[in-house]
């Protein structure tokens, strides 16, 4: 049986700006990680971006997936309602790093900062109806279908649902490993 690999989340360095920049720039995956136009920044204008986003985070926070020392996808928690205690979550891997569990272990941990760290008490997400192994990670990590927005994404020439999911604090079960 593969072991599973180390994931663990931390703030980002100089070091993972080029597996960064792989995430923001692979067209392949842009609809599921982004509802605008594809389009793939310049590496400058996305580092512009990042800096910016960084100097003044609000209410967002962010870490760096890493397997052994390397950078492999990053993870967010955004649009932090202070009041309501509820936010949305955002995941994203290298191509080399799906399919090997890093996703639902990275989605485990932040869900254990969002409901123990950050007091969140409910998170959300969106993913398109066709990327169905990101909805089976979602699923094992609790989250429930709450919705569904018929084909309001363009995807790959094609119209596609949006699926929203979301999960309680009261729904969730902690880990029982953090000793």
């Amino acid at each position: 049986m593969p072991t599973q690999p180390v994931v663990t989340l931390r703030s980002r360095t100089d070091e993972d700006l080029d597996a960064l920049y792989t995430i923001a720039s692979d067209l392949d995956t842009w609809e599921e990680r982004n509802p605008g136009r594809p389009a793939v920044p310049t590496r400058e204008a996305w580092r512009s971006r990042l800096t910016a986003r960084e100097a003044d985070p609000g209410s967002d926070i962010s870490f760096v997936i890493d397997v052994g020392g390397e950078a492999v996808g990053r993870v967010d928690v955004f649009d932090i309602s202070e009041i309501a205690r509820h936010a949305e979550i955002g995941i994203a891997l290298v191509p080399s790093a799906q399919g090997k569990g890093i996703g639902s272990e990275a989605m485990s941990q932040i869900l254990d900062f969002a409901f123990t760290r950050a007091n969140l008490r409910r998170v959300h997400l969106e993913v398109i109806a066709s990327n169905a192994a990101a909805i089976r990670v979602y699923e094992k990590a609790g989250f429930v279908v709450e919705g569904r927005q018929r084909e309001h994404a363009w995807v790959r020439g094609r119209y596609e649902d949006i699926v929203r999911m979301g999960l309680l604090r009261a729904e969730w079960t902690p880990r029982d490993d953090r000793g």
